[in-house]
């Protein structure tokens, strides 16, 4: 059985918009006609369930505990996508223990030979769970801004994952920004640090423009690709979710993932030159 792409999605310091990210990403994949699992990996302040309006009665804690099972703690989100929901308030799981990290390592294990693509929102920073959650993906979503605070902690998000674990890819996306000139300013940024003082090259996925509709579907606890399909973001957001699709596999892991149900609609749509 071939298994799913999972791409680990990180921040290097929190207000940039991960988990808004993570979360209008899964739902885009689906969209494209994807299995598409969201693993919410920030332990002791999840939020996906938040962004999405859900309820869930147990969590990823549980699982963690062994007192749940992952069917247990699986929930349906919007489009299809499999939710894992995380704890909130839980100090325990700030930092795992290695059994806890054995349990959350077979999990991501099974989840990704039941779907095409397993988001993994990680919490931002560069925590050791951080890091050890971003080594067990096959690719690494780096979401950042034009603030200079948050081009600085993305490097440093670089910089430690690169020493932890040097073959990944790291693909940069720039959030609520102006236009591409924008974007393309900070991943340059950051690309030519890495590059000068790494030694490696990241990779530019794309932008997410600047939209206030995307605040307004945030109070509305839905996804902005489902609440406004027109929008500005939500336009970005499909062309971000067609080059995901489009990248081959890495690592040896599973087989291309441009099926034939979803190629058609992976060509980037007319909008792409303001969403590139």
């Amino acid at each position: 059985m071939s298994s799913g792409s999972v791409l680990a999605i990180a921040s290097g310091k929190g207000g940039v918009g991960k988990t808004n990210v993570a979360v209008n990403l899964a739902v885009a994949l689906a969209r494209l006609g994807y299995r598409v699992g969201l693993l919410d990996a920030d332990f002791g302040l999840g939020n996906v369930d938040v962004l999405l309006g859900l309820a869930p009665v147990v969590h990823l804690g549980h699982l963690l505990a062994g007192e749940k099972s992952l069917a247990d703690i699986v929930i349906d989100g919007p489009g299809g996508v499999q939710i894992v929901p995380a704890s909130s308030g839980l100090r325990a799981l700030t930092a795992l223990t290695p059994h806890q990290r054995q349990r959350l390592t077979a999990s991501i294990a099974r989840l990704r030979q039941m779907v095409d693509f397993l988001l993994i929102d990680t919490a931002s920073g560069i925590s050791d769970n951080v890091v050890e959650t971003l080594a067990l993906a096959d690719r690494v979503l780096l979401v950042t801004s034009l603030e200079p605070s948050a081009v600085v902690d993305s490097y440093a998000t670089v910089k430690v994952l690169s020493a932890a674990s040097p073959s990944h890819e790291i693909g940069i996306v720039v959030n609520a920004v102006r236009d591409s000139d924008e974007a393309v300013l900070a991943f340059r940024q950051l690309d030519l640090a890495a590059n000068r003082f790494l030694q490696r090259s990241l990779r530019y996925y794309g932008f997410v423009t600047r939209d206030e509709a995307v605040h307004d579907a945030v109070l509305m606890q839905r996804a902005i690709v489902e609440q406004r399909p027109q929008a500005p973001a939500s336009r970005c957001f499909r062309i971000l979710a067609s080059r995901i699709a489009g990248l081959g596999p890495l690592r040896g892991q599973g087989l291309s993932l441009v099926a034939a149900h979803a190629a058609d609609s992976c060509a980037e749509p007319p909008e792409a030159s303001r969403c590139a």
